[in-house]
C-alpha cells in the first residue's frame, strides 16, 4: 500500500539534499565562528575558499578558534537549510502518501458490501530548493599578506581565516580605526547613557577618552615590537620597550640609523612625549600630577596634585602622530628587507 512512500524514503537515504549557498555581489560567502563564546561573523571570497583555504583547518578572524571547513556555517544558513529541507521532504512524502492512497482506492472492489477508502489531507506541494542568500557586503575588506586570501569583516579582525596569520600592520590599523570610531561617536554614546543617568553618561565618556589614550600606546607598542622582532628575532627586548619613547627610539636608531625625531618635527615630538607621559600618569597614578610628570613632559600647565584633563582632540592627535611614525617605519623597513 505504501510502496511509493518506502521507495521515496529509500531514495532520500541514498541521496543527499544539496542546497547552494549564495555569495554577495562581491563574491563573498558568509561564515561564522563555531565557538559559542565568540560567534563572530565574517565573509571569505568564494574563489579563495575553494582554492586557498584548507579543509582541515580554518581560523576565526577575531578569536583564532580552529575548526575544519565544515564548521563555519552561520546560524541563519543552518536555519534556512533546515526549513528548506523540511519543506522539500514534506512535499515528496506528501505526494507519495497521496499516490499511495489513490493506489489503495483504485484496488477496492466497486460492488462490495463494505467499501473502504483512504485519503491524505496533508500538503503535496512540491518545494524547489533555492540558494541561501548572502547577507549584505561588509565594509572592511582585507587580503592576507601571508597567503593572499581575501576576507571581509565589520569592525576589526586580527587573524587570517585561511592561515591564521596575525598581521602587525592590520592589527595596528584595526586598533586605530576602533579608537577613532569610539571617540567620534562619543556624543551618540553620551546621549544614549543620559537617558539613564547624566552622571553615568559623564563618567562613561571620560573613561572612554582616557582608556583610548592607553589603547593608542598599546597599539603602537604591539606594532613596533612585532615588526622589530621580525627583523631581529633572536634579540631580547626590554619589557614594553616601545611604550617608552626614549628606549624605543634607541632600538630603531640602532636598526635603521633613523628614529622618531628624524620623522617628526620638534613640536610634534614634544606633543608625542607629552601624550605618552599623560598615558603613563593615567595608568600609574590615576592621572594625579606629580613632579616626575612635569619634569618628563615639560607640561607646566599643571601643578602637583592636580588631575589631568584629557580631551577627545588629545586622543585623535595621538592616533595621528603614531600613525605617522608607523607609516615611516613601514617605508624604512620595506626599503631595508
Amino acid at each position: 500500500m505504501f510502496e511509493r512512500v518506502i521507495k521515496e524514503l529509500e531514495a532520500l537515504q541514498r541521496n543527499k539534499i544539496s542546497i547552494t549557498v549564495g555569495t554577495d555581489s562581491d563574491g563573498y560567502l558568509d561564515r561564522e565562528c563555531p565557538n559559542e563564546d565568540c560567534l563572530f561573523q565574517f565573509k571569505v571570497h568564494k574563489d579563495d575558499w575553494l582554492n586557498i583555504f584548507r579543509d582541515e583547518q580554518v581560523f576565526c578572524p577575531m578569536c583564532r578558534h580552529e575548526a575544519n571547513s565544515h564548521s563555519w556555517w552561520t546560524q541563519d544558513q543552518r536555519a534556512n537549510a533546515q526549513r528548506q529541507a523540511h519543506k522539500y521532504v514534506h512535499g515528496i512524502l506528501g505526494k507519495a502518501f497521496e499516490q499511495g492512497a489513490s493506489d489503495f482506492n483504485a484496488k477496492q472492489p466497486r460492488d462490495s458490501f463494505l467499501s473502504i477508502r483512504m485519503s491524505y489531507k496533508g500538503s503535496t506541494r512540491q518545494h524547489y530548493l533555492v540558494p541561501i542568500p548572502a547577507s549584505e557586503e561588509m565594509a572592511l575588506k582585507i587580503q592576507c599578506q601571508n597567503c593572499q586570501s581575501r576576507y571581509s569583516v565589520v569592525g576589526s579582525a586580527f587573524f587570517c581565516p585561511s592561515c591564521g596569520h596575525n598581521s602587525a600592520e592590520e592589527t595596528f590599523e584595526n586598533s586605530v580605526r576602533k579608537i577613532e570610531a569610539k571617540i567620534k561617536n562619543l556624543s551618540v554614546i553620551k546621549k544614549a547613557v543620559e537617558e539613564i543617568s547624566k552622571d553615568e553618561a559623564e563618567t562613561t565618556c571620560r573613561s572612554l577618552i582616557e582608556s583610548s589614550l592607553n589603547e593608542c600606546v598599546v597599539a603602537f607598542q604591539r606594532f613596533c615590537e612585532v615588526t622589530y622582532l621580525n627583523k631581529r628575532p633572536n634579540e631580547k627586548l626590554k619589557f614594553n620597550a616601545f611604550q617608552n619613547l626614549e628606549i624605543g627610539a634607541e632600538y630603531w636608531k640602532e636598526l635603521l640609523l633613523e628614529t622618531y625625531s628624524d620623522w617628526l618635527t620638534k613640536s610634534q615630538m614634544t606633543e608625542l612625549n607629552e601624550l605618552f607621559q599623560k598615558r603613563h600618569l593615567l595608568s600609574h597614578t590615576e592621572g594625579i600630577v606629580d613632579n616626575k610628570y612635569i619634569q618628563k613632559s615639560g607640561d607646566n600647565s599643571y601643578k602637583v596634585g592636580q588631575r589631568l584633563v584629557i580631551k577627545e582632540k588629545d586622543v585623535l592627535h595621538l592616533t595621528s602622530l603614531i600613525t605617522m611614525i608607523v607609516t615611516f617605519l613601514r617605508e624604512k623597513l620595506n626599503a631595508n628587507p
